[in-house]
């Protein structure tokens, strides 16, 4: 492309000027067999000039004017318009030719347009920059190559070649491969997962965290880390400069009634009995960042219905107000819900799931990411010994103990890793001098499986049965129905759901001794000698059960 300020020159002295299109044909060590100068129509007579003086210093040099045009060269798609129909129509024969693009001239919308179409290959060439030799640099980086007016040493400047295959730049490659490689350990808090499913998905998630400002949809069942890993895409984001507010994170399940709406979108003084002042609204707060909203799924439909219009337009009126205000920010959510199922139940709006839905991630539970534990069970240690100021370890068969556990096919991990962070906490806690040893392994893990068969048992699997006056959630199989029969209905709900505990444990051990050790694990601890099979007689003696009795 000309350069229409730093081709110019008249008279003898524009030799003595560096116009770096003469330049570029004038390098001894860069022969340019042909130079397609692009222009203006109205800059025809300097187009013209430059390739007469070309023909002087190189007149191997064919160069061919072409008048593309362009009204305005400040104007993006007026100059990308007119560069590409060029490339479009130019007979490449990059079999036999070797193309370069020169992006030292024009202005910079065109050096713009010509990076473009090189490196989507509508120009296949490699590109090709000069500059004026400084006044400090050492003889001189190319010559003429004929007599009589040219370019001297000093104007005849330097050149260089730009290959847009960043492959071949190996400092450059290992920068953009350690930005992807902080980035990606933002978002797993510095924890070397292993899990390949779990990988794929932070990798992508990093793409388009940094990428886009589209709505992203965190999916996962309670405890698998959705808070937690909303607070790290948005630490990326800001790093990256995609973001410049405040995190305003918000539990949508506390928000319900009739102060949700002026919760989230705020209200004017005077709207309701009670608003003695306007509030900002949570939505507004979150100007220039991100808004987390937690539990989506709770959310009313008239606040789903105005946060679809904040999200589309970015405004929307507080509460009693006649004015709009604006507020610009990335929108993270998180679910433990099935919001498909809710939106055909009528309880979760069809469109504002549509427009949330874009970039969707299932975050996969502890049970799922057994490789995982590992790494995660050093993380919860180092976590665990920062909040009680103590370099807190496990001893080697501590460690193997409670990762043959975790790993194993029946450690279902419900609370995922609020489970695990508590149960580190709980063994550091008690640790001496914050080392963790086997006992301390043996007795976190009965006291796991005891929390879980508890929760296995009380899961309902239909819907809660009547008994009396009371409505007492039925175990997955009833266990309790059928070890008391019709005296059932005489129990209390708390009741029911600890003795459905209790037998399912007795169902699951060899013995009534076996059964004890297990569900009295932490307290058995604390005794100087302990009958743990007589307790749990005693306990069953009070329903009037036998260890016969309970249901294989």
């Amino acid at each position: 492309m000309l350069g229409t300020t730093l081709d110019t020159g008249k008279g003898p002295a524009r030799w003595e000027r560096w116009r770096p299109t003469v330049a570029l044909c004038a390098h001894d060590d860069l022969v340019v067999a042909r130079l397609e100068l692009l222009h203006p129509p109205a800059w025809t007579a300097l187009a013209e000039q430059i390739a007469a003086d070309v023909r002087q210093v190189a007149p191997e040099t064919e160069v061919r004017l072409h008048a593309l045009p362009l009204d305005d060269p400040w104007d993006l798609e007026q100059v990308y318009g007119a560069l590409h129909d060029f490339a479009r129509a130019y007979p490449f024969a990059p079999e036999r030719e070797d193309y370069l693009v020169h992006i030292t001239t024009g202005t910079h919308i065109a050096q713009i347009c010509m990076f473009l179409l090189a490196e989507s290959r509508h120009l296949p060439a490699r590109l090709v920059q000069t500059s004026p030799r400084r006044p400090d640099a050492p003889g001189s980086s190319g010559g003429g190559r004929r007599a009589g007016p040219r370019p001297s040493a000093d104007t005849a400047g330097a050149w260089q070649i730009i290959d847009l295959d960043l492959a071949r730049y190996d400092r450059l490659a290992a920068r953009f491969a350690r930005e992807r490689a902080d980035a990606t350990a933002l978002l797993k808090a510095g924890i070397a997962t292993r899990s390949p499913a779990f990988n794929r998905l932070i990798d992508e998630l990093e793409q388009v965290a940094v990428a886009s400002r589209d709505p992203i949809l965190l999916l996962g069942a309670t405890g698998v880390g959705k808070s937690a890993l909303a607070r790290r895409i948005y630490e990326l984001k800001r790093v990256r400069r995609r973001l410049s507010g405040p995190l305003v994170e918000v539990n949508c399940a506390t928000i319900r009634g009739d102060g949700a709406m002026s919760a989230l979108f705020g209200h004017v003084r005077g709207a309701f009995t009670g608003a003695a002042s306007a509030r900002t609204g949570l939505l507004k707060q979150a100007d220039g960042g991100a808004l987390f909203l937690d539990e989506i799924g709770e959310l009313g439909l008239d606040e789903q219905a105005l946060l679809l219009r904040a999200i589309e337009d970015r405004r929307w009126p507080p509460v009693g107000a006649d004015r709009e205000v604006t507020s610009d920010f990335q929108l993270l959510a998180g679910t433990n819900r099935d919001l498909p199922a809710l939106v055909a139940a009528g309880r979760f709006r069809a469109d504002l799931l549509a427009r949330i839905d874009l970039w969707t991630f299932r975050l996969p539970g502890l049970a799922e990411r057994r490789d995982d534990l590992a790494p995660n069970l050093d993380h919860e240690l180092e976590q665990a010994g920062a909040a009680l100021n103590l370099h807190v370890t496990m001893a080697r068969e501590a460690r193997a103990a409670f990762l043959a556990f975790a790993t194993a096919p029946d450690a279902t991990w419900p609370g995922n890793f609020r489970d695990l962070a508590g149960a580190v906490r709980r063994m550091a806690t008690l640790a001496p001098g914050g080392r963790i040893t086997l006992a301390l392994v043996t007795t976190e893990i009965a006291r796991l499986r005891a929390a879980w068969q508890v929760l296995a048992a009380a899961a309902p699997s239909a819907a809660p049965v009547a008994t009396g006056d009371a409505i007492a959630p039925p175990g997955r199989d009833d266990v309790v129905a059928r070890a008391l029969g019709p005296r059932t209905a005489d129990l209390d709900p708390f009741d029911r759901v600890q003795l459905a505990a209790v037998l399912a444990t007795c169902r699951a051990s060899r013995s009534l001794s076996d059964a004890g050790r297990r569900l009295f694990a932490v307290s058995r601890t604390r005794k100087t000698s302990s009958n743990d099979a007589d307790r749990l007689r005693k306990y069953l003696g009070r329903f009037g059960l036998r260890w016969e009795d309970v249901p294989r």
